[in-house]
């Protein structure tokens, strides 16, 4: 048997729980769970138990220092991870040892979970000097800070709450940006809500909005604050840009609080678990409002909009104009799109296609003229690329919410985040791609290839579709074995009525021999690979 892949190294400097809650304890938990290998740094050693902290011991700034120097020598770090400090001059050189590291490795993410006390209460763990040294040392070397509200209103100087008005988290996440950390989520698991945990999300330049779950019903969530921030340092090493290393951080602490469990008189831990798979993923609004599937779908899981019905063969034809369209559904197509980039003409397209569909019984989607083809007496299908769905203003989202029980909803999707955003505005089916390298549109994304459409399929609320590269009955049969509920072709189909004919049997054949090879999906962890 070959030796297994060496993982990623992710220190994590942080407080030793002698309840083994929360602290390095939770850290190493959940660097397991992610694939990484922590190299847990002791900062400060605490006596706690589950009822709350007795006491805090910082280490000496040489004890810390001769760790650090240990594993610089042998274990240079992935990513850094810092949880319980307890002093400013260990505060000072983990800065310092930041800095001396990025000169070797600029990007070397940093993530600062700034913990100034514990839930279950007991002995202070910061005072005014701490905080201060914080803001001076650390945030403005931060990759990603993740206190929740409490926190970071410590942080930013003023009292520490939990409770206040919703609205104001993105004003404190974009004050602790100001202070030099470039990006920022607010947990809202310690927040008075009754149902919800909401957090804000402030990930520059990729994603902004509220990240929402249901809240899972147990008593017993110490150390999910430091599991959060652990694994999405974890994430970081592995890879992945922030947007997504939070929702992945977010889906793993979901599951470790499924799997928590009793261990004293009060809260016991969170575990992270390889051996489960992520808890469900959240959903992602648009910039500061809810998500639609809570504000218009009162939380459910099912899709917002009208259910997508897959056609039988599991072919999705995308046509640019509405004489090929038509020569598809003559072909005996039932899933069509009509992607007509031009604006001119764009109009007549849609009434021949839709009149083409019609008479055929196929579902036709319109790309882009959402606006148009709600105006058109048939009812069409919409799909929606993430930098249009982003662009609607308030009165265009009402809009395409009244229509969402005649309108079948799809949304692209690129990346985590992506994915969580369109299962939060209750999309009838999500795509995923590009599934491989393509040349119809010039994209940055990374191909997802067969194990990210496997995880998009295993995850998404929604049916989804494979784009994006899929030109051969070989392509269609090795990737309909992922399990998508359609595939996407477009050059594959030909661009002639008589290819067509020709083509499109071929295709069928080969996503029937790809489903027979579908195999249920792992009960275990396992993570997307990075997309960015």
């Amino acid at each position: 048997m070959p030796p297994a892949a060496r993982p990623p190294v992710v220190w994590s400097i942080a407080g030793h729980d002698s309840g083994g809650g929360a602290g390095l304890s939770a850290d190493q938990r959940a660097a397991d769970a992610m694939g990484v290998h922590l190299c847990p740094v002791v900062a400060s050693v605490t006596a706690q138990n589950s009822t709350g902290v007795q006491a805090v011991y910082p280490l000496s700034p040489a004890q810390l220092d001769a760790q650090l120097k240990a594993l610089a020598q042998d274990m240079p770090p992935a990513a850094i991870k810092t949880g319980l400090l307890g002093d400013t001059t260990l505060i000072e050189m983990v800065a310092s040892w930041v800095r001396q590291l990025r000169e070797h490795n600029p990007d070397l993410p940093l993530v600062i979970d700034p913990v100034l006390g514990a839930s279950a209460g007991g002995a202070a763990f910061c005072n005014d000097e701490i905080l201060w040294a914080y803001r001076r040392h650390l945030l403005p070397l931060a990759t990603l800070i993740t206190p929740n509200r409490a926190e970071a209103c410590r942080v930013l100087g003023r009292p520490g709450r939990h409770d206040g008005p919703q609205q104001d988290l993105p004003d404190l996440a974009l004050r602790l940006r100001e202070l030099g950390a470039r990006n920022v989520v607010i947990t809202g698991g310690d927040a008075p809500l009754a149902d919800w945990a909401l957090d804000w999300m402030d990930a520059a330049p990729h994603a902004h909005g509220w990240l929402c779950n249901r809240r899972i019903p147990t008593p017993h969530h110490h150390g999910s604050g430091c599991t959060f921030a652990a694994a999405a340092a974890s994430a970081l090493a592995l890879g992945h840009v922030c947007a997504d290393a939070i929702v992945l951080a977010k889906m793993l602490t979901t599951q470790a609080l499924q799997r928590a469990h009793e261990a004293g008189q009060g809260p016991g831990p969170v575990m992270a678990s390889a051996a489960q798979t992520l808890g469900p993923l959240p959903w992602l609004g648009i910039g500061r409002a809810l998500p639609w599937q809570l504000t218009h779908g009162q939380g459910e899981t099912t899709p917002l909009f009208k259910p997508f019905e897959p056609p039988a063969d599991g072919l999705y034809g995308i046509l640019p104009d509405s004489e090929r369209l038509r020569s598809a559904v003559d072909a005996g197509l039932q899933c069509l799109q009509l992607r007509h980039k031009p604006s001119d003409g764009v109009a007549a397209h849609m009434r021949a296609s839709a009149s083409a569909c019609a008479q055929q019984g196929a579902l036709l989607f319109i790309n882009d003229h959402w606006q148009q083809a709600l105006a058109m007496q048939e009812d069409t299908g919409l799909h929606l690329g993430q930098e249009d769905l982003q662009a609607l203003d308030e009165p265009s989202c009402e809009r395409l919410l009244n229509a969402r029980h005649r309108v079948v909803l799809g949304l692209s999707s690129h990346s985590v985040w992506e994915l969580a955003r369109a299962a939060g505005c209750g999309a009838s089916l999500i795509a995923c791609g590009p599934v491989l390298p393509t040349t119809t549109k010039d994209m940055p994304w990374v191909p997802q290839g067969e194990d990210n459409l496997r995880w998009w399929v295993a995850h998404s609320p929604a049916p989804v579709v494979a784009i994006g590269g899929l030109l051969t009955p070989q392509d269609l049969s090795r990737y309909a074995a992922c399990g998508p509920a359609a595939l996407c072709v477009v050059r594959g189909l030909g661009d002639s009525a008589d290819a067509m004919r020709t083509t499109v049997p071929t295709l069928r054949q080969a996503v029937s021999e790809g489903r027979a090879r579908v195999f249920p999906p792992s009960d275990r962890l396992m993570l997307p690979h990075p997309v960015l």
